[in-house]
């Protein structure tokens, strides 16, 4: 995870390449989405922000992560019927979405992998992005526990 003085700094950097400043606001988000890589909705993001800056509005909340994302701080990760959510990991990766939780984690792909599925594109296309997304749930969300399953696992490295 990025210190605050390295989260700033890229910040800072970002958004005066896009022309921007870093303003307290924004700021504030940044520093939220980083602390506790969840992927947090925007509503999630707001009750956060607003614990530690009261005064801040839903809207002011949109219009950084808006800018957040325009700038490459951060992605956007949609799910089918569901509110946006971000991610400030800009790593090429996949998410798999625990449905029975909700929760939404990342899931590092090999280049071979990206390399494949860049492989399979129609003749002549190339992709700048890959959005893949997992869904399923954990064993144990799936599965009722059975008393040998609490035990110690034999065989397993």
């Amino acid at each position: 995870m990025n210190s605050p003085a390295t989260s700033h700094a890229a910040l800072a950097q970002r958004l005066a390449d896009s022309g921007l400043r870093p303003t307290p606001q924004r700021e504030v988000v940044f520093e939220v989405i980083l602390e506790k890589r969840d992927h947090p909705t925007a509503d999630e993001i707001f009750a956060r922000v607003k614990a530690r800056r009261p005064g801040i509005s839903l809207a002011t909340v949109y219009n950084c992560l808006e800018t957040l994302v325009s700038c490459g701080l951060v992605r956007q990760v949609n799910l089918e019927r569901a509110p946006t959510r971000y991610c400030p990991n800009l790593h090429q990766h996949a998410h798999f979405h625990d449905e029975a939780t909700g929760e939404i984690h990342d899931v590092d792909l090999p280049a071979d992998v990206l390399a494949r599925l860049r492989e399979i594109l129609p003749a002549g296309f190339d992709a700048h992005s890959i959005d893949l997304t997992f869904r399923g749930s954990t064993p144990s969300a799936t599965k009722p526990a059975s008393p040998a399953a609490t035990g110690p696992v034999h065989g397993a490295n």
